[in-house]
């Protein structure tokens, strides 16, 4: 393929030779002479100039017959970035695929959720990646197949279901023409460190682009952390999460001295891993890539010394579409820590308790089944916003509002509901689905007008914007409403001195 969207052949030489980081999953370096590919940061020696083809991604370089190098592991970069590739539509079907949209193999389904032809579509992949869209999605279930090989004791037979694969023999036939060896034989040698623990089934690592401001991530998820049911401390962000065959527990902590995550979840099922795996890169916003973000937000004077502050600013997201929903109608005219006690009072009173709770885990987050038939004001909440937590659960329970859907269709619904409005739904949108260019719409007239100007990053603005009004808030001079928030409706005040002032629910 030897081509590499926005990157000229001498600017993917000297990227090679100064092993950056930075570009450490936007192309792959495929060697003539020894048939294998690598990630730009593989610390083997280095090969001469001619003996070099690049590819724009993993997949192109294994349909071209070369194998992944077993020094550098091409199988934990970081996910291919949104935007890779000329085209829209390709960008948006690579997002889907990372996001598992082909994980059941059904290409039509992927081309129907971005208006196309499955014909077409193939077509598009061909011009612009180089391979089909089922060839990026079966790079994809291999590449995690062998970070369990390598990071995990799981079964081999287990490891080849967990990554999707419908039985062992077809595993290791697409393991050995990939990797150009055995399962059996890259378990025998494998050299990362498996930790274990009590409980613990299963330690991955999750790679990113450098810079990654992990302390902006951890102080917001902080501020907003539900207790029991998830907490941010000096061992990193643990939180339950809800799983079709019970439910698991895991935390993310940055790895030091790496460009990475570690993700440890307990209780999941082997087959629950490729899921939480792939929500985790999106929670924690791991396929971003700063450079482009701050290339096109310095252009702006207001936000130019914000990135500049704080340059590997990441979407801090929440694990579930309606959880999200949950917390953005709580959240729109009303201060973050008022919202975070109502939600709390929320999971205490309509949350799963956990029989074998640990490390202060004790809930998981209330149900949409649970919600749509509760007494809402019974924890407080003013009867508009109960009955528009009602109607989004309902909506959610009766499958108006599909979970898995596409942005726009997410949107549309959610601006649908009563009570819910274009705020939530782009709060959703930036937060549940990982949308960079999510904008919630701003209280100031002024910044909604620059804000054409943010294309396509207008989602990372809201947050450098949110960030300034928390700085200024801590230091005393502002609310801490959210600067991107709309203004208060009548009524704010008195509902807010209703909740601050119950006794019934003084302390809670």
């Amino acid at each position: 393929m030897d081509e590499v969207p926005g990157l000229s052949r001498e600017a993917l030489h000297r990227a090679r030779i100064s092993r950056d980081a930075r570009f450490d999953g936007k192309f792959y370096i495929a060697v003539l002479t020894t048939g294998v590919y690598c990630r730009p940061i593989c610390p083997a020696p280095r090969c001469r100039k001619s003996n070099v083809v690049y590819y724009a991604t993993a997949a192109a370089a294994a349909a071209d017959g070369y194998r992944p190098c077993r020094r550098c592991r091409p199988e934990v970069a970081p996910g291919s970035p949104a935007w890779l590739g000329p085209s829209a539509i390709v960008r948006r079907a690579l997002r889907l695929i990372q996001e598992g949209a082909l994980d059941d193999g059904r290409v039509d389904g992927l081309a129907l959720r971005v208006g196309l032809g499955a014909r077409h579509l193939d077509r598009l992949f061909a011009e612009h990646v180089g391979v089909s869209p089922v060839a990026v999605a079966q790079t994809r279930r291999l590449h995690f197949a062998k970070q369990l090989l390598d990071e995990t004791r799981l079964p081999i037979t287990q490891v080849a279901m967990t990554a999707g694969f419908g039985s062992l023999r077809r595993f290791n036939e697409a393991y050995r023409v990939a990797f150009h060896c055995t399962p059996s034989a890259t378990r025998a040698r494998r050299r990362a460190t498996v930790t274990s623990g009590r409980d613990e089934q299963v330690s991955l690592t999750l790679t990113f682009r450098p810079p990654y401001d992990w302390d902006y991530v951890a102080a917001f998820l902080g501020r907003r952390a539900l207790c029991g049911v998830e907490e941010v401390s000096a061992a990193g962000y643990t939180r339950t999460i809800r799983l079709p065959r019970g439910y698991a527990r895991l935390r993310v902590a940055p790895v030091p001295g790496e460009h990475a995550l570690r993700l440890q979840v307990w209780r999941a099922q082997p087959g629950d891993l490729f899921e939480i795996a792939t929500t985790a890169r999106r929670v924690f916003d791991l396929t971003a890539d700063p450079a482009p973000i701050a290339d096109v937000l310095t252009d702006d004077p207001l936000l130019r010394p914000l990135v500049r502050r704080r340059p590997g600013l990441r979407i801090p997201g929440i694990w579930g579409l309606f959880e999200c929903a949950v917390r953005g109608v709580l959240e729109q005219h009303m201060s973050v820590p008022a919202a975070r006690r109502l939600a709390e009072r929320l999971v205490h009173r309509f949350g799963e308790r956990l029989a074998d709770a640990a490390d202060g885990m004790t809930h998981l987050f209330p149900s949409p089944q649970r919600l749509a038939e509760a007494d809402l004001r019974s924890v407080g909440l003013s009867r508009s916003r109960a009955a528009a937590l009602r109607a989004l659960a309902r909506a959610v329970r009766d499958g108006k509002l599909q979970l898995t859907g596409p942005t726009d269709e997410v949107v549309s619904v959610l601006t649908a509901i009563p009570g819910v409005g274009p705020w939530v739904a782009q709060y959703v949108a930036l937060r549940a689905l990982g949308e960079p260019d999510a904008f919630p719409p701003p209280a100031a007239a002024a910044i909604a007008g620059r804000a054409v100007s943010w294309h396509p990053w207008r989602g990372y603005a809201t947050l450098y914007l949110w960030q300034q009004a928390a700085d200024a808030a801590a230091e005393g001079r502002l609310s801490a409403t959210p600067a991107s928030a709309p203004p208060p409706y009548r009524g704010t005040r008195a509902a807010a001195r209703r909740v601050r002032g119950s006794r019934r629910y003084r302390g809670g």
